[in-house]
C-alpha cells in the first residue's frame, strides 16, 4: 500500500469529502463549516441530522436525485452540500431541481399550511462557470429570489451558495478569517505535510487528524485509493481535452495567418508553434 504519497486526503475526492463532512463522528466539522458560511444570515446551527442522500420523486416516473450530502438542522431546515469535480451541462438547472426535493418532502405531510422551512444548497466547485471568468477575484456567489428593480429579497428561504475554488488563491499568510482558512484547507489539504501554525485552532486540528491517511484501516485506504484514482483520471481527461482544444485554436490561428500572408517567424510568435511546424502547415 504505497501508491498514495500525500499525508492527508484530497477533499475533492468522493471518499475525502465524505470522510470530512459526511460521517457522524465528524459532524462537528460540518457544523463549523456551515456556521461560518451561514451564521450571519441564518443564525447559529446547533445540531445536524444526516438524511438519506437518495431522493425519489413523487411518482415512479419522476427522476431521482442523489446528493453528496443532505442534512437537517434542529429547526427542520435542510442543507444540500455538493462537491462538484468538473463542469457539467446544466449544472445550475440540476441545483435548482435538487432543491425541489426538500420542498416536496414538506408537502407530503398530512396537514400542511404551505409554510416552508428554509432550503440551502451549497456547491463547492472545482471549476469556474464560463459566465464568471471575467470576475477573477469573485469566488463566492450567494443567490436568492429578489426583485430585479429594487434588489430587495422577495423570498429568503431558498438559498444557493457556490464557491468557484480555482479562483481562491490566497496563500497561508494572506488568510484573515475563519472562512478563508476553511477554503484554504479544502483546496490545499492534500498538498500539506503538517498543520500550519496559522491554522492551529481546535476545529482544524480535528480536520488534520481525521484526514491523515496513515490512520486509515486497510479497507479505508483502498477505498480512498480508488476514489483518488477516479479523481485523477477525470482531471487528466479534462486537462487533455483542454490542451487539445487549445492546439486546435492555435492551428486555426496559424492557418488564418498563413492565408493573410504573414511570414512564419511572425506566426511563430503569435501561436507558439515552431517555424518548422508552421512550414509543415504551410506546405500541407
Amino acid at each position: 500500500m504505497n501508491k498514495v504519497r500525500e499525508k492527508y486526503i484530497n477533499p475533492f475526492t468522493d471518499f475525502g469529502f465524505k470522510r470530512l463532512f459526511g460521517e457522524e463522528p465528524n459532524k462537528d466539522l460540518l457544523l463549523d463549516f456551515l456556521n461560518v458560511l451561514l451564521k450571519d444570515q441564518q443564525g447559529e446551527i446547533v445540531d445536524l441530522t444526516y438524511l438519506k442522500t437518495e431522493q425519489l420523486g413523487l411518482t415512479e416516473l419522476d427522476r431521482k436525485a442523489i446528493f453528496d450530502l443532505y442534512c437537517e438542522n434542529e429547526k427542520g431546515e435542510k442543507f444540500i452540500v455538493e462537491m462538484q469535480k468538473s463542469k457539467q451541462n446544466f449544472f445550475k438547472d440540476r441545483s435548482v431541481y435538487y432543491a425541489t426535493f426538500p420542498i416536496q418532502e414538506q408537502a407530503q405531510k398530512s396537514e400542511w399550511n404551505y409554510e416552508l422551512k428554509a432550503v440551502y444548497t451549497i456547491g463547492i466547485l472545482d471549476f469556474v462557470f464560463d459566465s464568471d471568468k471575467n470576475e477573477p477575484q469573485k469566488f463566492r456567489y450567494d443567490i436568492k429570489l429578489q426583485d430585479i428593480e429594487t434588489n430587495k429579497n422577495f423570498y429568503d428561504k431558498l438559498t444557493f451558495i457556490y464557491f468557484e475554488m480555482p479562483k481562491f488563491n490566497k496563500s497561508i499568510d494572506e488568510l484573515e478569517t475563519h472562512f478563508d482558512k476553511w477554503l484554504y484547507i479544502l483546496k490545499n489539504l492534500h498538498k500539506l505535510d503538517r498543520l500550519p501554525e496559522k491554522l492551529k485552532e481546535k476545529v482544524f486540528e480535528r480536520v488534520f487528524e481525521v484526514a491523515e491517511i496513515a490512520k486509515f484501516t486497510r479497507d479505508e485506504y483502498l477505498s480512498y485509493e480508488d476514489s483518488l484514482k477516479y479523481y485523477r483520471d477525470l482531471k487528466n481527461s479534462l486537462d487533455t481535452a483542454k490542451e487539445e482544444a487549445r492546439e486546435e485554436v492555435k492551428e486555426e490561428v496559424a492557418q488564418n495567418s498563413i492565408k493573410m500572408g504573414l511570414d512564419s517567424e511572425t506566426i511563430s510568435k503569435i501561436t507558439g508553434f515552431t517555424v518548422e511546424q508552421i512550414e509543415k502547415l504551410r506546405n500541407h
